[in-house]
């Protein structure tokens, strides 16, 4: 008996198809109408019947399935192998949490293809099979585009090591966009939300905008990634999701909080029950707090990684360079300086002495360039002589 396999939609369930699991339906425009033709497996499967019915349902159907597909061979290489190759492989991102995300999308595109041999990627046709698969995801862009990423990381890995010759799903179309440049958490945001939380979620929103970490890397913070060079303390941490060092200097709000940890407390932010925080605990509990004075914000939509453009407001006050900026949260010079000006002028405080020094930080850019220009690589100008 044929099982039914159901998706989720919408919060329903809905059928998908009663074929056999690794049947291949093509569609056919014919002068007699539509014709649907079914293979034994994709990517070069035979042909085994063919029908105006899109899903037949006659025992010779099942049959003439069999026949065929009991001719594929067991040592073949297929999809689901190459993935679970890849999740043991250095390719795998380093992230803990990264990591689970790759591994829980890579399982699902493992159960799509799970009968189509790995050789499937090497036909130009793949692509849209591959969209085919990602569409399933078309109301929710984030995850759509997340399913494709994953997909590619994984016959990327596949392509180099040698284990398929070729593939043809590079730089698929995205139709996920977000630009958050304009959502910050001004002087005023910050003020109504710690008048309603408590400590130790006051300690959360702190350091996120003092230091400019993303989550996963502020709940790692410890007095262990202080260090002082040149006489000025900084933290110093090697960031999960790229793995770059970030050294950021400790500002006096910083200094507040770490001299107010308890000395026995290893790590920088705990719950109220005094245990080290997750990420998504920290995020959760940000948005908690946020959605009791949700009337009183700025914006309805803030978040804990919003705190980035406070954050970079705040190194550039204390000294750190545009590109030092860019590198540290991720940035393009371009996206640091902008998100910094807007910062500066929805924060009246900050607005004046941030901007200043945005100018000057622009201006000792240009004036490198131009002097890289006139005196070459070497410092000699090119005029002399």
């Amino acid at each position: 008996m044929i099982k039914l396999i159901l998706l989720r939609k919408g919060g329903q369930d809905v059928p998908r198809s009663s074929l056999p699991k690794g049947v291949h339906r093509v569609r056919r425009d014919t002068v007699e109408g539509v014709k649907f033709h079914f293979y034994a497996w994709r990517g070069g499967g035979p042909k085994f019947w063919e029908s105006s019915v899109k899903e037949p349902r006659e025992p010779e159907f099942l049959i003439a399935f069999a026949e065929k597909a009991k001719f594929r061979f067991a040592a073949e290489y297929m999809t689901p192998e190459m993935v679970d190759g890849f999740l043991d492989s250095t390719a795998m991102p380093k992230g803990e949490r990264t990591q689970a995300d790759y591994r829980k999308w890579a399982l699902r595109f493992a159960a799509e293809f799970a009968d189509d041999p790995a050789k499937l990627w090497e036909n130009p046709k793949s692509r849209g099979e591959l969209n085919e698969w990602r569409a399933t995801w078309k109301d929710s862009p984030k995850q759509h585009d997340y399913a494709g990423t994953v997909a590619v990381r994984i016959l990327n890995w596949a392509r180099d090591e040698g284990k398929i010759a070729a593939h043809f799903c590079d730089r698929l179309h995205r139709i996920y966009t977000v630009d958050r440049a304009e959502i910050v958490w001004t002087d005023a945001d910050q003020r109504y939300f710690k008048e309603a939380a408590p400590p130790w979620v006051q300690r959360v929103m702190t350091l996120a905008c003092e230091t400019g970490l993303r989550p996963a890397d502020l709940v790692r913070l410890t007095r262990g990634n202080l260090e002082s060079f040149d006489g000025i303390d900084r933290f110093r941490v090697r960031t999960q999701k790229r793995g770059r060092v970030a050294h950021i200097p400790v500002t006096p709000e910083l200094r507040q909080l770490i001299d107010e940890t308890p000395a026995d407390q290893l790590v920088l932010l705990v719950n109220d029950r005094n245990k080290p925080l997750k990420p998504t605990s920290a995020s959760r509990a940000i948005a908690r707090y946020r959605a009791r004075i949700i009337d009183r914000l700025s914006d309805p939509t803030l978040r804990l990684q919003d705190t980035r453009g406070t954050a970079a407001t705040r190194l550039l006050r204390a000294g750190l360079g545009l590109n030092q900026i860019a590198n540290h949260m991720g940035w393009s010079l371009r996206y640091a300086a902008a998100v910094i000006e807007h910062y500066a002028a929805v924060s009246p405080a900050e607005s004046a002495e941030v901007l200043d020094l945005l100018e000057r930080e622009k201006q000792r850019r240009e004036d490198k360039t131009v002097n890289a220009i006139v005196n070459g690589p070497n410092g000699a100008n090119r005029g002399e002589g």
